[in-house]
C-alpha cells in the first residue's frame, strides 16, 4: 500500500526521529499537538501540524476520534504511532486500517494477543517457550493471590494483565505486603489500562533484563537484530540501555534470537517488535512480555547493525519484503543509550516540568530530541525528554565517549537526571559489566546524596560569585557600588536558596562583607572560612572555567527570572536568588517549612493525613498519581498537622499547597 503523508500520532522527539526517515524517503509528515504542546518543538520538524486540543493525554493524544479527524482533515495515508500513548492499543490500530488508512505497526489481532500478559504467559506457554512461574488466571480475589502467592513462594511481583513499562507492577518480599501491594497495583493499572486484572510471577532476585528485537513482513520472514540489555531501571523503568549485552554470548543469543522469532510467528506478527526475557545468573531465560511497536531505545539496534529501523517499519507498511536474511544481519562495537529525564533523582526520580532556558548537546554522540531554550516542558506527560547514545568499538570505549558527553550536554530550566547518569555510567560495577541487575540502581544509588548531591563550599562560592557579576540587568539598581569588571551596577544583597529551605548563602552583603570583587576574581567568605575563586567574565550560556582554591571547574549558567541555574559536570543546580529585604524573606522561608507543597501536575488518589495527627518524619502523607505513576509525598520533619487542604480526587498543581503543619514540631 502506497504511504504518501504520514501522521506521527505522538509528540516530542520521536516525532522528531520519525519524520527525519520519513522526509528522507519522500514521505510528507503531519504532527498533532495538545493544548500544553502548541509551541513544541516536534510541530516545526513536520510539514503540517493539527490541534487535538485538551491538556492531559486523555483528552489530547489517546483521543482515537481526534487522531482520527487529524489524519482526515490533513490528507495522511498512514499512521505511525511512535511509543506510548496509543502504539498497542489494538483498538487504534483497527480504527486506523478500517478508516482506509496504513497502521505502521503491527495487525491489531497480534496487538491483541500480547496485550493481555495473562494471556500472553498462557500462549507462550502452550507454545514451550520459556515463561517464569506465575499465576494468570481469571480469580482476582485476595484469597486466591494469597493462596497462589504461597504455592509460587516469596518473594513474588505483582504485574497488570493488560499492560506493561512498569506501571501495576509491585515487588513483594512477604505475605504481609501482599494486599497493600495488591490494592496499588490494581489501582495504578486501571489508570494506565482502564483494566485492573493482576498476575503473579515469581520475583527473579537480580536477573537481568534482556530483550531480541524482531522484525517481520508480510511475505513470511522473520529475523531477529539482536539483543539490547536493558537491566539498569529505576521504578521498573528503563535508563540504560545497551548492545550487545556482557551477560551474552554467541550461543546463547542464537537461542535467545530463535526463541524471539518463534513468538513472534506464533502470533503472526508485522513489523518493528522486541521480546523481551529475565536472564538470571545461570543463563536461564524467561519470556516477560512482547512489545509491538517500535522501542524507545531503538538506536542503540541502529548503531551496531547500521540499519534504519524506522525505514524498515515504513518498508513493511508499503507491502515490501526484508531487505535481509538472517545470516546477512552483522553486529558492530557496541553502542549505549541513556534516557534524559526531566526528574528528580534525589526525590525519588520524581518528574517535573518547566521553561528550557539553555540547552546545548556536544558533538560525537547521537542525540534524539525534540529541545530548544525557551520551549516548555510539560508535566503532563512522560519525563524523557531526549536520548543520548553513543557508539564505539569496545564497550569501554563507549562508556568514556557516552560519560564524557553527559558532561558537556546542558539541559537547564528543568531538573534532570543528567548528572546521575554520568556517576552511573563511571560506577566500577557497571564498567566492569558484572553485578548488572533491575537492582543495580537501588543498589548502588540508594541514598538521595548518592543519586544528587549537594553543591559544595566551590560551588556554593560560583554560585554567589555569578548571582553578583553576572546578575540580569533587570535586576540591577544604581547605588554607589559597581562591579569592578564589568563596570555595571551590583544588585542589592541576594540571598541563595538550593532546594531544601535550611540550604542558604549570602552574597554581595556589601563592599566589605562576603564578596570582594576584582577584575577577575574573588574572596568569598563562607561557614568554613575564605575560598578564593578567579572567573573568566561570565557571560550566560556559554562555557566558562573558574579556579576555585586552585580547582578547576568547568560551568555554564543561565537566569529564570531570579533563578540561577548552575551547570557543572557534577551537576546542575537552581538557585533561588532573592533580595534581602529586612526579615520578610526569613519569614517565609520559615512558612515554607511549615508546608508541603506539590511539586507537579497530579491527581490525589490517597490521603494519610490527618487533622491534629502527629506524623514522623518520613510518613506517608498524599499519594499523587502523574504520567499513570503513583508518586508518594512523605513528612520531611515531624509535626502535627494543621491543615490539609486537598482531598481524593482533586486535581492538583505545582507549588500548590497539600498539607500544614503546626507552629511546633513534635
Amino acid at each position: 500500500m502506497p504511504v504518501h503523508r504520514l501522521l506521527i500520532a505522538n509528540r516530542g522527539e520521536i516525532v522528531a526521529r520519525v519524520a527525519g526517515t520519513a522526509q528522507r524517503m519522500g514521505i510528507a509528515t503531519v504532527a498533532v499537538y495538545s493544548d500544553a504542546d502548541r509551541n513544541s518543538v516536534h510541530l516545526a520538524m513536520c510539514d503540517d501540524a493539527v490541534s487535538l486540543g485538551g491538556l492531559a493525554a486523555a483528552d489530547s493524544y489517546l483521543r482515537i476520534d481526534k487522531l482520527l479527524e487529524a489524519a482526515r482533515s490533513s490528507g495522511a495515508d498512514a499512521i505511525h504511532p511512535g511509543y506510548g500513548f496509543l502504539s498497542e492499543n489494538a483498538a487504534f490500530a483497527s480504527a486506523v486500517t478500517a478508516a482506509g488508512l496504513v497502521f505502521v505497526g503491527p495487525p491489531a489481532a497480534a496487538i491483541e494477543a500480547m496485550g493481555d500478559k495473562a494471556r500472553a504467559r498462557q500462549r507462550m506457554a502452550a507454545a514451550g517457550i520459556p515463561v517464569v512461574p506465575g499465576y494468570d488466571g481469571d480469580a482476582q480475589d485476595p484469597a486466591t493471590f494469597e493462596h497462589e502467592a504461597h504455592r509460587i513462594g516469596y518473594p513474588v511481583m505483582v504485574k497488570a494483565a493488560a499492560g506493561g513499562g512498569g506501571r501495576g507492577m509491585r515487588l513483594v518480599q512477604s505475605a504481609a505486603e501482599l494486599h497493600g501491594a495488591l490494592r496499588s497495583a490494581a489501582a495504578e493499572a486501571t489508570k494506565s489500562f482502564g483494566d485492573g486484572r493482576l498476575i503473579l510471577e515469581r520475583a527473579l532476585l537480580q536477573p537481568r533484563h534482556v530483550e531480541i528485537q524482531v522484525f517481520a513482513d508480510t511475505h513470511g520472514n522473520v529475523l531477529h537484530l539482536g539483543e539490547r540489555d536493558c537491566s539498569v531501571q529505576r521504578r521498573h523503568q528503563k535508563v540504560v540501555e545497551e548492545s550487545p549485552s556482557p551477560a551474552v554470548n554467541d550461543e546463547l543469543r542464537v537461542r535467545m534470537g530463535a526463541t524471539a522469532v518463534a513468538v513472534a510467528r506464533e502470533i503472526g506478527y508485522v513489523g518493528a517488535g522486541t521480546v523481551e526475557f529475565l536472564l538470571d545468573r545461570a543463563g536461564h531465560f524467561y519470556f516477560m512480555e512482547m512489545n509491538t511497536r517500535l522501542q524507545v531505545e531503538h538506536p542503540v539496534t541502529e548503531c551496531v547493525t547500521g540499519l534504519d529501523l524506522v525505514e524498515w517499519q515504513l518498508r513493511v507498511a508499503r507491502g515490501e519484503a526484508l531487505p535481509l536474511r538472517q545470516d546477512e544481519v552483522r553486529l558492530q562495537g557496541h553502542a549505549i543509550e541513556v534516557r534524559l529525564c526531566a526528574e528528580s533523582p534525589a526525590d525519588d526520580f520524581l518528574p517535573g516540568g518547566g521553561t528550557i532556558v539553555d540547552w546545548s548537546v556536544p558533538t560525537g554522540v547521537r542525540c534524539d530530541h525534540a529541545l530548544r531554550a525557551g520551549a516548555g516542558v510539560p508535566a503532563w506527560y512522560d519525563s524523557m525528554v531526549a536520548k543520548l547514545i553513543a557508539h564505539a568499538p569496545t564497550r569501554e570505549q563507549c562508556i568514556d565517549q557516552l560519560a564524557a558527553a553527559l558532561d558537556r550536554t546542558v539541559l537547564l530550566g528543568v531538573q534532570t537526571n543528567r548528572a546521575f547518569l554520568g556517576r552511573l555510567l563511571r560506577h566500577q560495577n557497571f564498567r566492569a559489566g558484572h553485578d548488572v541487575s533491575t537492582a543495580f540502581i537501588d543498589r548502588h544509588f540508594g541514598a538521595a546524596e548518592a543519586r544528587q548531591p549537594q553543591p559544595d563550599a566551590k560551588l556554593w562560592a560560583l554560585a554567589a560569585w555569578i548571582s553578583v557579576a553576572g546578575a540580569p540587568e533587570a535586576e540591577c539598581t544604581p547605588p554607589a557600588w559597581r562591579n569592578w569588571s564589568t563596570g555595571r551596577p551590583l544588585p542589592q544583597p541576594w540571598r541563595l536558596r538550593w532546594q531544601a529551605p535550611a540550604a542558604f548563602a549570602d552574597a554581595a552583603r556589601d563592599l566589605h562583607g562576603r564578596v570582594y570583587l576584582t577584575p577577575c576574581s574573588a574572596q568569598v567568605e563562607h561557614a568554613a572560612g575564605q575560598l578564593q575563586l578567579q572567573a573568566a567574565p561570565v557571560t550566560a550560556g556559554v562555557h566558562a572555567k573558574a579556579i576555585i582554591d586552585g580547582e578547576h571547574v568547568d560551568y555554564r549558567y543561565a537566569w529564570s527570572g531570579s533563578t540561577l541555574w548552575l551547570h557543572t559536570p557534577q551537576g546542575d543546580h537552581a538557585f533561588d536568588c532573592r533580595r534581602r529585604e529586612s526579615a520578610r524573606s526569613s519569614e517565609a522561608d520559615g512558612a515554607a517549612a511549615m508546608e508541603v507543597r506539590a511539586a507537579i501536575n497530579g491527581r490525589v488518589v490517597d490521603v494519610d493525613a490527618t487533622l491534629g495527627v502527629t506524623v514522623a518524619k518520613g510518613d506517608r502523607l498524599v499519594v499523587l498519581e502523574a504520567m499513570k505513576m503513583e508518586h508518594e509525598i512523605r513528612a520531611a520533619r515531624a509535626g502535627r498537622i494543621a491543615d490539609v487542604g486537598i482531598k481524593v480526587g482533586d486535581q492538583v498543581v505545582p507549588g500548590q499547597v497539600l498539607v500544614r503543619y503546626e507552629g511546633e514540631t513534635a
